[in-house]
This record gives C-alpha cells, structure tokens and sequence, in this order.
C-alpha cells in the first residue's frame, strides 16, 4: 500500500480506507488524492482529482521551514527545524481532512535520511499530525520527479537529463522515451543541495569580498560529485534536452523573464537558452545578499541560498551541453499523484 495516512487521529485514518479496494475498482467516480513532500528546505502538498488525461489540482500549500539547517555540522536535525516542519505538517493535516483525501502519500527526503534522528523525527510527525512520513530512498526521489515533469521534456529521440536541486541533495535522471514514456538509463544522487552546499562554504564566506572565489569553490565541489556520473553519459551531443525541477530553476527562470513575482503559468514549460542561464547564475554569484534579496522573485527568503543553487546549476550544465533548460515548476508531488491515480486505473 502507498497511503501514509497514519492511524491516528482518525479523520486521517478514515482517508485512507479507500486504498483498501482494488485497482480500477472504483474509478467510476472521482476520488480525492494528496501529495506530501517534506524536503531539505521546503514543505509542500496537492491535494488533487483525477481529469481526463491528468488531474485537477484542488488545493496546495507550500512552506520553507528549512528542515536541514545546521544538519551538515550537527548530523542531527535542530530542535526549532522539526518544530517549523511538525508546524507546516499540521497545516497539510488539516488541509487533508477538510478536503476528505481518499488516498495520500507524504514522503520525505535527504534531511530525514541523513539525520541521526529522522526516524524519531518521523514518528512525532506522526503522534502530532497523523501523518505517516515514509523516507524515501534517493533512486524512488529520483523516479517521482521524472513521473511528475517528464511530459514538459522538448520533442526529440535524443536523451534526455532531468534534475532535480533539492535542499540536501540533488537527483540527475538520463531517461529515453519510449512512446511518450520515460525509460530511465542511469541516475545519481549528489550529497549537495542549496542548503547542504551554503553551509559547506559558509555564508560569510558567500557574502564576503571573495565571494566570487567562494562560488567557484561550490562549482567545483558539485563539478566533483556529479564526475563519475559524467563518465557514463553518452558523448553524442546531438539532440539533447535538459530538464530541471526545483526551486532554483524557476527562480531563475523568473529573473530571466524579469517578472515582478512568481507566476507559475508563465515558468512551468518555459525553455531558457543555457546561455542566458549562465549569465544569470554569473550576476547572482557577484551579488551581495541585499541586492538578491531586492530581486523580485528571489527576495528575502531565497536570497541566502541561491547562489548555491546557481553552483550546482553551473555544474549540470557542464556535463549535458544543451542548447536550452526545460523548467519544471512540477516535480515529486505530481510524481505522487500519477502514481497513485494509476493504480487506482485512472489512464493519465
């Protein structure tokens, strides 16, 4: 069974009866499903029906609460971390109720499976909220981001590279498409992520006058960790295509199209010229935190840690020369949902 719904309280409990049936069952009317992805730095649920040919999404919510702070030097996650993550969970509980979800998975990602306390993590996640956080391993990360964006991937028989900078980590997929489907070839999973990356250089470091040599630093470290990976890409450059989900590349996205805040009707599918890419991460890295923090869609809240995401950004785009970045402003909560309407027999 995929539902993480937990046995208590028992509103939750009830939401996931549903699952109990079998697969194509009860597709006859239209069942409610959620999507729960607590990463590094982020909390984010769907809440969704099925529609012909996809789904509609019913409600969402979305929350950095920043779980993985400080875990790089303690091994541990912090006390106020899990307090701003059991918070945003209780959010996602309430929503999950109020909606009647039939059918729910919430995952969680690098900071769970690295810290030393993730499971206890997990199991107040679970007396708390009622949510059963399943810790995913990194290749079931990586298969859920390609199921959520793999249709915004541009037309070709090329390969394809989809990736996803997370908060502790970051996923690189090499998929085919075989009649519209992704087949995936080869995948790795980088220790390095926005918040795992500015904490190995240091903010002060990243702010101070050498901030350029700090962010060439991160180039290198995210350079290394993706280089054995790089050996078993294929040398043809022909055809193709690149794909990122994640909060960096929609921000960037969104200061390329110098939008006075985020639109997601306008990031989601776009395709950026990777030199207009670089030349964004190149600005940004030369910038103080005041003067990201002034840009539109980076603002406060972003401005510490993508310069970071810009690094390994940098690094992806060294060893899959694409013309052109696919963004993705979809990724592991989409992946979620199809998977489960499917089993369910609904055809996506």
């Amino acid at each position: 069974m995929a539902h993480s719904v937990a046995s208590a309280p028992a509103p939750l409990a009830q939401a996931g009866l549903a699952s109990e049936q079998p697969p194509g069952r009860h597709n006859t009317h239209r069942h409610t499903y959620g999507a729960l992805d607590l990463g590094t730095n982020n909390c984010r649920l769907l809440i969704a029906r099925p529609s012909p040919g996809g789904f509609t999404v019913i409600d969402a919510f979305s929350r950095i609460v920043r779980l993985g702070e400080g875990l790089a030097q303690r091994g541990r996650l912090a006390p106020d971390a899990m307090d701003r993550a059991v918070a945003a969970l209780g959010v996602c509980a309430d929503k999950l109720r109020r909606r009647n979800v039939s059918l729910s998975r919430a995952v969680a990602t690098e900071a769970c499976r690295r810290a030393a306390n993730g499971r206890d993590f997990v199991e107040r996640v679970r007396a708390e909220t009622g949510i059963a956080l399943d810790i995913i391993a990194p290749q079931e990360e990586a298969r859920l981001a390609v199921l959520g964006c793999h249709k915004l991937l541009e037309p070709g028989d090329g390969p394809a590279l989809i990736f996803d900078i997370g908060g502790g980590s970051t996923e690189l997929v090499l998929v085919d498409q075989d009649e519209g489907l992704p087949r995936i070839r080869a995948w790795w999973s980088a220790p390095w992520g926005v918040v795992s990356l500015t904490e190995s250089e240091g903010r002060e470091a990243i702010e101070g006058p050498d901030r350029v040599k700090a962010y060439a630093r991160m180039v290198q470290r995210a350079r290394s960790s993706f280089a054995l990976f790089a050996e078993t890409l294929p040398s043809t450059a022909d055809g193709i295509r690149l794909l990122g989900t994640s909060g960096t590349v929609t921000t960037l996205a969104s200061v390329h199209l110098a939008l006075p805040s985020y639109d997601r009707r306008a990031v989601d599918g776009l395709h950026v010229p990777i030199d207009a890419m670089r030349a964004i991460g190149t600005m940004i890295s030369e910038m103080d935190y005041a003067e990201r923090s002034n840009l539109p869609c980076i603002g406060p809240d972003r401005a510490d840690l993508v310069v970071a995401g810009c690094a390994i950004l940098e690094a992806i785009l060294e060893i899959w020369p694409a013309e052109k970045l696919g963004v993705a402003d979809r990724g592991i909560r989409e992946g979620i949902l199809r998977s489960l309407m499917a089993r369910d027999g609904y055809v996506l």
